[in-house]
């Protein structure tokens, strides 16, 4: 999991692990865990790409990783502070087998940040077992607001360098018609292969770049929503906010009062 540190987590004896980090240091490598995981950002923000798909967890969100889910970090900002429970699934209960990325309510925070007292404790502790027990017994009445924000990342070689094109250029005015001759392909069997590999047209998928990307901006707190807007492209806010509002449901204000 951790550069630094060299704990098993699979080998562990115990049904809970609590891990805290003021400075988490990933070795970007794809792996998995017979337990569940609750990762919560509490400042900062993360990628995390979990069975091929790419999400962003901004600070103050959490994300549920479903037991053996393949998963890996990919970047992170500067400084990020993480912590992350595993946890002995036995339910069939659907939430625990699926990935929820979602903002931490209140009483879930309390209940992270409570839990931190046990970071690294290997050995069990009946308090820690009723404590953490509870909470991830809580956890599906928690995530009231879900982010279904992610964007896949697509298998069929032909569409690496298009892909490479849009991750370098999402905030570019960019004429989809020209991707053809990146990929060697028509136009039309081009978004045709696009759409199949990652659910998304071209277009769209520079949208969910562009709205990623804000929402990475505005979990670091240094731009202001419009100075955000233009930073990924948009020509004004109302066009700004108009994409944010179709992809998340919800509009950038709403959004800053959750990483607050």
């Amino acid at each position: 999991m951790n550069a630094n540190d060299n704990i098993k987590i699979d080998d562990l004896k115990k049904p809970y692990f609590v891990w805290f980090e003021e400075n988490w240091v990933h070795d970007d490598v794809l792996h998995h865990h017979q337990k569940g995981q609750l990762v919560y950002v509490e400042s900062g923000f993360q990628y995390i790409t979990i069975d091929e798909k790419i999400y962003l967890l901004p600070q103050n969100h959490a994300v549920w990783i479903p037991p053996n889910a393949v998963h890996k970090t990919n970047s992170h900002s500067e400084k990020i502070k993480l912590m992350i429970m595993f946890a002995d699934i036995r339910t069939k209960n659907s939430f625990y087998h699926k990935i929820n990325v979602f903002s931490v309510p209140p009483v879930l925070k309390e209940m992270i940040k409570y839990a931190e007292k046990w970071s690294k404790q290997m050995t069990p502790d009946h308090d820690e077992n009723l404590f953490l027990k509870a909470l991830f017994n809580e956890l599906p009445r928690f995530v009231e607001h879900s982010l279904t924000l992610h964007i896949s990342l697509p298998k069929d070689q032909r569409l690496t360098k298009v892909i490479e094109h849009l991750h370098h250029h999402y905030r570019d005015e960019i004429k989809m018609d020209d991707l053809s001759d990146t990929a060697l392909l028509s136009f039309r069997t081009l978004e045709r292969i696009f759409k199949k590999e990652t659910g998304l047209t071209l277009s769209k998928y520079q949208q969910m770049l562009r709205i990623i990307k804000s929402l990475e901006l505005l979990s670091a707190g240094h731009l202001t929503i419009s100075e955000t807007a233009y930073e990924v492209g948009y020509k004004s806010v109302q066009a700004y906010t108009r994409s944010f509002l179709s992809v998340m449901q919800f509009r950038p204000t709403d959004f800053i009062k959750t990483i607050q």
